[in-house]
């Protein structure tokens, strides 16, 4: 039986660690770390965020997790995410991915689903 993405991920450890990589990454990319260099002075702000991330990435790549979050169009309106931003994002996400030794294949899933949501999350 073919392992779920999630399997693939590490679950919730390989997905919490993928999560804090990509948060990590996105403080010293200049594309996006306007937006989040500030939640370094909100530490319990960032953590819910992260939370949130992970139990995203969770439910969506077939985990057990629940996402009690909000959709990714309430959560991104009024930001007004430029394409650019949105390819940062991802250039950060795949950063990531490899520096957590994930495979092509997953890497080509998450791209698969990064993209589906990206009409969620641009120009809002």
């Amino acid at each position: 039986m073919k392992k779920t993405l999630y399997e693939r991920l590490g679950e919730v450890k390989g997905i919490t660690q993928l999560v804090d990589d990509v948060v990590d990454i996105h403080m010293i990319n200049p594309s996006v770390s306007p937006r989040f260099l500030p939640l370094k002075e909100k530490p319990e702000q960032l953590a819910v965020i992260k939370q949130h991330t992970v139990n995203f990435f969770c439910a969506g790549s077939g985990g057990p997790q629940s996402y009690g979050g909000r959709d990714m169009i309430s959560t991104h309106k009024g930001m007004n995410i430029s394409e650019q931003e949105f390819l940062a994002v991802v250039d950060d996400i795949m950063e990531a991915m490899d520096k957590n030794s994930l495979g092509e294949e997953e890497k080509k899933d998450v791209l698969a689903i990064l993209y589906s949501l990206k009409e969620q999350v641009i120009r809002l």
